[in-house]
């Protein structure tokens, strides 16, 4: 093989090399793809491996089922208010007494559930909102440093609308089941409250 077909082959390759880097991404793509579904995980996780946000997001939708006819209403006012929040506190917007609020909203919650206490449906979804505020504001500030904002916020969105999705779903069981389970888990969770607001 003369040096002129070997210089054609050596271009040849070079041009092939060049065209599969153009077709497959780079490891940095790969990375920041590693990257979205990491932040996404971290997201969906908080609401989950916090026991006050699962608490509440959970009790929120039993007491919505158990006392509202627009069962929904009060549960979709706290997730767009908890975007809310989130967004403040990505921005460190300084939101005071967050984590006593967080803390007083599990005693409300939990003592509305245990008590199948029935509010006009716009002030519950008022009130839901309120807690989720402060409930936000903490999922936002707490963004880890190598999250990556967007993906973080979708996953946490999506446990809350679950929690909320499942705490319906055993409110509806409930509604003309034994008075007492509820009452229970409404106790337990206002009593965990109290518990945050002495600590």
């Amino acid at each position: 093989m003369n040096r002129s077909r070997i210089a054609r082959a050596a271009a040849l390759l070079a041009l092939l090399a060049a065209g599969a880097a153009q077709a497959h991404p780079g490891h940095e793509h790969v990375a920041e793809a590693a990257g979205w579904a990491a932040s996404a995980t971290e997201g969906f996780l908080h609401p989950l491996t916090g026991a006050d946000h699962l608490c509440a997001m959970t009790v929120l939708g039993v007491w919505s089922a158990m006392t509202s006819r627009r069962v929904w209403l009060a549960p979709l006012s706290f997730a767009s208010v908890l975007l809310l929040g989130a967004l403040l506190g990505l921005a460190r917007v300084p939101l005071p007494a967050v984590e006593p609020m967080i803390a007083v909203s599990l005693l409300v919650l939990g003592l509305l559930t245990a008590t199948r206490a029935r509010l006009p449906e716009v002030a519950g979804a008022v009130v839901a909102g309120v807690f989720a505020l402060f409930h936000g504001h903490a999922h936002g500030y707490e963004l880890p440093e190598t999250a990556i904002a967007l993906p973080y916020i979708g996953g946490f969105m999506v446990a809350t609308v679950a929690l909320h999705c499942l705490g319906i779903a055993g409110g509806l069981a409930l509604r003309r089941g034994s008075a007492w389970l509820p009452r229970v888990a409404g106790l337990g969770v206002a009593a965990y409250g109290v518990l945050l607001l002495a600590a």
